[in-house]
């Protein structure tokens, strides 16, 4: 089918495959639909069916709350049924460094627990990828409705292993799958790839300020471990904030710590504990940490005050966590729109 788009900066044409996702086939197609989530649940890629017939593989995803008619649609759920025609936000720029995003087959690999509720594993793809520091897969499990969004947490270029966490969310389909017991490793997953746009490239000259809230940590380790190979920390400082709710809820401190160790004086870790005071244990197990007690973006709005001057800023983790971190670098930091990078999945 065909796909005609039309928004404010231009308007755009690409085929889409029978039972393929308008989304999907824009973005492997060059056509930088707006989107965020992927995944039906923010609405950022909503859009107005203006002749043809799609339908939707999620009617009741919660992205449809900003729908404002009938014919609007959700390009991340919809599949087309004939030639189509849209009416959409403006249309991005893809990312320099970052390739289109196609679909893979994978297999899963080494599931691992990092903590009681945090799992790390690996899926190993069919074919090699590239793809920027900073992104996001979306991954699907055979017998479980959708896709699910995850940042990949290592960085290779030609790469055909992927690394991911996933926290635990009470109820959740893939959470149950996960956690539940069984035997997942050798599991066949789809997988569409890469996606996202809070992506790190080494030859932008800024300071790192990456604020994270559990399990998007992920991404930032992305970036780290880019930053870290282009060599990125000898002219320019890096700072991290972790936000945790316990120490029980620590993981990846090993591996921040072998990044900080490789630009000793270059690059900063702060761990915020939210719900619990900072254990002795913790400040002697790693003593070039700082650590606090507090909410992640209120400990990095307190360290980083007067310290936003050349800064690009990374933000990941649950969507209030996001927002309140979103309204301290606009408002508070004042830093502009193209330095704020982040990834809110709900």
């Amino acid at each position: 089918m065909k796909i005609v788009v039309t928004a404010r900066n231009g308007t755009r044409e690409f085929a889409c495959e029978p039972r393929e996702k308008i989304l999907h086939a824009a973005l492997r197609s060059g056509v930088e639909l707006p989107y965020e989530c992927a995944t039906g649940t923010c609405g950022t890629c909503k859009a107005r069916l203006t002749s043809g017939r799609a339908e939707s593989h999620w009617p009741e995803a919660p992205g449809r709350k900003y729908f404002k008619s009938e014919a609007d649609l959700l390009t991340c759920q919809s599949v087309a049924g004939e030639d189509c025609a849209l009416e959409v936000g403006p249309l991005k720029t893809r990312e320099p460094d970052a390739a289109p995003p196609r679909t893979f087959s994978g297999i899963m690999r080494a599931p691992r627990r990092l903590t009681h509720d945090v799992v790390a594993f690996d899926v190993v793809l069919d074919a090699p990828i590239d793809f920027a520091a900073g992104q996001f897969a979306l991954l699907t499990v055979p017998g479980i409705a959708g896709a699910r969004a995850y940042s990949m947490v290592n960085f290779d270029r030609a790469t055909d292993r992927l690394s991911f966490v996933v926290k635990k969310k009470p109820g959740g389909a893939i959470s149950e799958w996960l956690f539940g017991g069984g035997d997942v490793e050798g599991t066949k997953l789809g997988v569409f790839a890469p996606l996202g746009h809070a992506t790190f490239h080494p030859d932008v000259k800024k300071h790192v300020l990456c604020i994270a809230g559990g399990s998007g940590i992920a991404g930032m380790m992305s970036i780290f471990s880019c930053a870290c190979d282009a060599g990125h920390f000898a002219g320019w400082d890096g700072h991290v904030f972790f936000g945790i709710r316990t120490m029980r809820d620590a993981f990846y401190l090993d591996e921040l710590e072998a990044f900080r160790a490789r630009h000793p004086g270059r690059l900063a870790v702060t761990i915020a504990l939210s719900d619990e005071d900072v254990p002795d244990a913790l400040v002697k197990a790693y003593p070039a940490f700082a650590f606090a007690r507090g909410l992640v973006h209120a400990v990095a709005g307190e360290r980083m005050n007067g310290r936003y001057a050349d800064v690009r800023a990374w933000v990941a983790g649950p969507p209030p966590m996001v927002d309140a971190s979103l309204r301290l670098l606009l408002r508070e930091a004042r830093l502009s729109v193209a330095d704020i990078r982040y990834d809110k999945f709900s």
